[in-house]
């Protein structure tokens, strides 16, 4: 029909379309019944059983044992800032985000490569000192101080055999300094590797003590590390260090 017509048709009027509404549309939705309410929970149930189960993760201040941690695959996040040798001036210092995501396996592995780091680093930095104090072994005295000793060495016959003995010192050094997995011995901490050999009284230490020696060792093994390393660079640059302005290897 028209448009005209059906906008007059009676049926379109204000009064047919309440009723019409009334007739075809619910006043208001349908209540669930205690029973339905019960079903629906049901199915939940059984379907969150069946969902996969996260893991969990505690902070290991909670003091799960080893049995509860494996038996509920709990994952310990352990809190880096209490270690040894978090202390003053750095306190916590990771700018590389190594041990953001890390267990303890990972921090015990980055701790024994700065402790191996740091002792070899004592020994550079000494050894560097003591040559450029002038001191030397005997036959070794017209071998200079600093980087040029290198190639000294590398010009003589005798100082290619001394090159050779010092690879074979750090070979050795190398397979001795680290924990012996084949003896029936187990170590301290990270880094000790007498392996029930070696003794200078540290067995004798009180608890408090032995902490307070491995925070001086660490702290020392860092300025060492960057001692050689600032000893080095300065002579590459060819500015001295060193008191009465003495430069090694010029």
């Amino acid at each position: 029909p028209p448009r005209s017509h059906v906008l007059a048709s009676p049926c379109h009027s204000r009064a047919h379309r309440l009723q019409f509404s009334r007739k075809f549309v619910p006043s208001s939705p349908p209540k669930l019944t205690m029973m339905k309410v019960a079903v629906l929970a049901a199915l939940a149930g059984s379907a969150a059983a069946f969902a996969p189960a996260q893991q969990a993760r505690i902070s290991t201040a909670v003091g799960a044992t080893e049995a509860q941690t494996d038996f509920f695959g709990l994952v310990t996040e352990t809190d880096f800032s209490q270690e040894l040798g978090v202390q003053p001036p750095l306190g916590f210092f990771d700018p590389l985000g190594l041990l953001k995501d890390g267990d303890m396996d990972t921090f015990n592995d980055l701790r024994e490569k700065e402790i191996k780091h740091g002792r070899v680093s004592m020994l550079a930095v000494t050894g560097y000192l003591v040559t450029a104090a002038g001191i030397r072994f005997p036959g070794a005295e017209d071998i200079p101080d600093g980087l040029a000793s290198w190639q000294a060495m590398l010009d003589s016959k005798d100082g290619v055999f001394v090159l050779y003995q010092m690879l074979a010192f750090f070979v050795v050094a190398e397979i001795i300094n680290r924990d012996a997995e084949w003896l029936d011995n187990e170590a301290e901490f990270v880094g000790d590797y007498r392996n029930g050999a070696l003794d200078f009284g540290w067995d004798k230490l009180s608890d408090s003590a032995k902490l307070n020696k491995r925070a001086i060792e660490l702290n020392n093994g860092r300025a060492a590390m960057m001692g050689i390393w600032g000893l080095v660079t300065h002579e590459i640059m060819g500015v001295s260090i060193l008191p009465g302005g003495y430069l090694p290897g010029h």
